[in-house]
């Protein structure tokens, strides 16, 4: 167990750490609004970049992992809509961010430090993997199904919506980064040293920074008059997300489709258990849902300590 320990130790010290100096005045929580600016604008497109572009083209695309992982968080999504809409009688949109709280992982700030720590360099081709299925696939379609509930009664123009969606997504410097590095994989350029080691060190102040600013975030946050909410959203993400991908993992190659295999699967899984992304309440501000999301925000985030620790030891 202390093997384990010293792999989830770093993460949430840093985390801590990060708490600390706002509960004590060290940084205050708009301080960590530019920090967090600073990661996802500069250090994670620039870890992207590197981590695509450094490598051939074979060692990038995974379609295995994509399917599994896509599919696995499809079925949660319809699962936790229909639950969230039948059962708790939810409206549309507010259904939609409680999939999103279950399915949508913080890939970045606490998914790639992990990664890191287990696989090495692959850690950055896995953050790129489940920044597409995250990007390109879960949020637009919850995005969507949020506003269709935002109105619902009217008819609001698909056209519209795939604008708006195309529109996010140009302006996302993660996948722009993404997009550059498999352009430079697959025309199978060298970069000049200069330009490799200026972004080699902006890529390295990701992986602590994207810790620190979760750790700052989470101050002030309470979960009091949601725990029957808060408590369903976490137990989806950090135990349901898990089981639905590594039922997809098991199960697609017995449908002949491609397979994930070694580190790669354990990757899949616990990328999964992570805790939802760290702007989840940011996003649900649009349509008034702050509240519930900033509270399961922080109880899942306290509580992937336990079930990280639990998941990596079932799984070494």
């Amino acid at each position: 167990m202390l093997d384990i320990l010293a792999i989830t130790g770093p993460i949430y010290l840093c985390i801590a750490a990060g708490y600390a100096s706002v509960r004590w005045n060290l940084f205050t929580k708009a301080d960590m609004r530019v920090f967090g600016k600073f990661v996802i604008q500069i250090a994670l497109p620039a870890l992207l970049f590197n981590a695509l572009a450094s490598r051939p083209l074979g060692e990038v695309v995974h379609p295995g992992y994509l399917l599994a992982f896509t599919a696995g968080s499809l079925a949660l999504i319809g699962g936790a809509l229909w639950f969230s809409r039948t059962v708790l009688r939810k409206s549309l949109t507010e259904s939609a961010y409680v999939a999103m709280g279950m399915t949508c992982s913080n890939s970045g700030y606490v998914g790639y430090p992990v990664m890191l720590l287990l696989f090495g360099p692959l850690g950055g081709v896995i953050l790129a993997l489940n920044l597409i299925v995250e990007n390109l696939i879960k949020l637009p379609l919850l995005f969507t199904l949020a506003d269709a509930g935002a109105h619902e009664g009217e008819r609001p123009s698909l056209l519209q919506a795939l604008k708006q969606t195309g529109e996010r997504l140009v302006r996302n410097p993660m996948i722009v980064a993404i997009f550059a590095g498999f352009v430079v994989a697959l025309l199978g350029w060298q970069l000049p040293a200069v330009i490799t080691r200026t972004v080699t060190l902006f890529s390295a102040a990701s992986s602590g920074m994207a810790l620190f600013i979760i750790g700052g975030t989470l101050v002030g946050l309470q979960v009091k008059g949601m725990r029957r909410q808060v408590s369903l959203i976490a137990v989806g993400k950090l135990l349901l997300h898990p089981l639905a991908v590594f039922a997809a993992v098991s199960l697609l190659p017995l449908l002949g489709l491609p397979s994930v295999d070694g580190d790669l699967r354990t990757a899949a899984v616990l990328s999964a258990a992570m805790p939802m992304l760290g702007i989840y309440s940011i996003l649900a501000q649009r349509h008034g849902f702050e509240g519930f999301t900033a509270a399961a925000l922080l109880a899942t985030t306290a509580a992937s300590f336990f079930t990280l620790s639990a998941i990596l030891w079932l799984m070494r």
